[in-house]
C-alpha cells in the first residue's frame, strides 16, 4: 500500500470514528440542561477530563510541540470559542437545532471563509447548496419557534461556535497541525486558564449533580468530545481534506434529531424533519467535488 493509500485509509476510519462522537456530542450536550449543570459546568468538566486525559500521554510522549505564536489562535479558536458557545447554546435549543445549524452550518461557513481567502471557490452547486442550508435554518427556527421561546439566541450561539471552528479547520490544512499536538496543547493549557475562573466568578450547578453525572459527563466531553474528537477531527482533516472532513458530517443533523426523540423527548413536528433534511442535502451539495469547485483542502 502507498503512503497515501494509507493516509486516505487512516482518515476514512478516524471518520467513522468523529461521526460517532459528532452525534453524541448533540446528545450529551443537550441532556446537560436537564442535569442542574450549567453551560460553564459543563465546560468545567471537559477542561479538567481532559487535562486529566492528557497526563499520561504527556508522561509517555513528553510535552506537546507547537509554535507558540499559533498557541493562543488555537486554543482560542478550538479550545474555548467552539465548546462555550455550542454549550451556552444547549441550555436554549434542542439537540436538533444544534446538530442541524452547527453539523450544515460549518462546510458553508468554512466555505465562505476560504473563498474570501481565495482557497476555494464556489460553483453553482456550492451555491445551490448554500441556498439549502440557509433555507433549512430559517424553516426550523420557523417551526419550532413556539416550543421553545429562546431557541433563536442558542441558534445565534450555535453559529459562533461553528465560525470559530471553520477558522480552526482552514488553519489545520494552512500551519500543517500535527493532531496529537494540537490536541494535548489544547488539554493541558485549557483547564488552569478556565478552572480558576469558573470556581471564582461563573454560576455553578454542580453541587445539586450527582456523582455519577459529573463522572460521566467528565468522561465523554474531557476525554471523548475533547481529546479523542481533537484527534479524530485533525487527522481526518490530514487524512482525506478539509472539505470532505466536514462532509462527513452530513448524516448529523438526522441522527442527532432521530435519536434525540426517544431519548430526549425531543419529537420535530413533519416540517422540522423536512428542514433537517434540506441541511442535510445542502451540505452534500454544498461540499461535493464537481459544478465549479468545492471546499478543498488548503494542503
Amino acid at each position: 500500500m502507498t503512503p497515501e493509500r494509507r493516509e486516505r485509509l487512516l482518515g476514512l476510519l478516524c471518520a467513522g470514528g468523529l461521526l460517532v462522537v459528532w452525534v453524541s456530542f448533540h446528545l450529551m450536550a443537550r441532556l446537560t440542561s436537564r442535569q442542574s449543570l450549567t453551560a460553564w459546568d459543563v465546560a468545567a468538566l471537559r477542561y479538567g477530563g481532559a487535562f486529566l486525559t492528557a497526563l499520561p500521554l504527556v508522561a509517555w510522549l513528553g510535552l506537546p510541540r507547537m509554535a507558540w505564536r499559533r498557541v493562543p489562535v488555537v486554543v482560542g479558536l478550538a479550545g474555548f470559542g467552539f465548546p462555550l458557545c455550542a454549550y451556552a447554546g444547549y441550555q436554549l435549543a434542542p439537540a436538533a437545532h444544534g446538530a442541524t445549524i452547527m453539523a450544515a452550518g460549518l462546510p458553508v461557513v468554512a466555505m465562505l471563509l476560504g473563498h474570501a481567502l481565495g482557497i476555494t471557490r464556489i460553483g453553482w452547486r456550492q451555491g445551490a447548496g448554500l441556498g439549502l442550508v440557509t433555507a433549512s435554518g430559517l424553516l426550523l427556527v420557523a417551526v419550532t419557534s413556539g416550543l421553545y421561546a429562546r431557541a433563536w439566541v442558542g441558534d445565534l450561539l450555535f453559529l459562533a461556535a461553528i465560525s470559530a471552528w471553520a477558522v480552526y479547520t482552514l488553519l489545520v490544512g494552512r500551519w500543517r497541525l500535527q493532531a496529537l499536538q494540537v490536541t494535548l496543547t489544547i488539554a493541558l493549557l485549557a483547564a488552569p486558564i478556565y478552572l480558576p475562573v469558573w470556581w471564582l466568578w461563573l454560576p455553578s450547578g454542580m453541587a445539586e449533580a450527582s456523582w455519577g453525572v459529573i463522572l460521566y459527563q467528565m468522561a465523554y466531553h474531557g476525554a471523548g468530545a475533547t481529546v479523542l474528537a481533537m484527534f479524530l477531527y485533525t487527522r481526518t482533516v490530514h487524512g482525506i481534506g478539509a472539505g470532505p472532513t466536514t462532509m462527513i458530517g452530513a448524516v448529523v443533523p438526522a441522527l442527532a434529531a432521530l435519536f434525540a426523540w426517544p431519548l430526549l423527548g425531543e419529537a420535530l413536528p413533519p416540517l422540522g424533519l423536512l428542514a433537517v433534511a434540506l441541511a442535510c442535502g445542502g451540505m452534500l451539495l454544498g461540499v461535493s467535488r464537481g459544478g465549479g469547485g468545492g471546499a478543498q483542502s488548503s494542503r
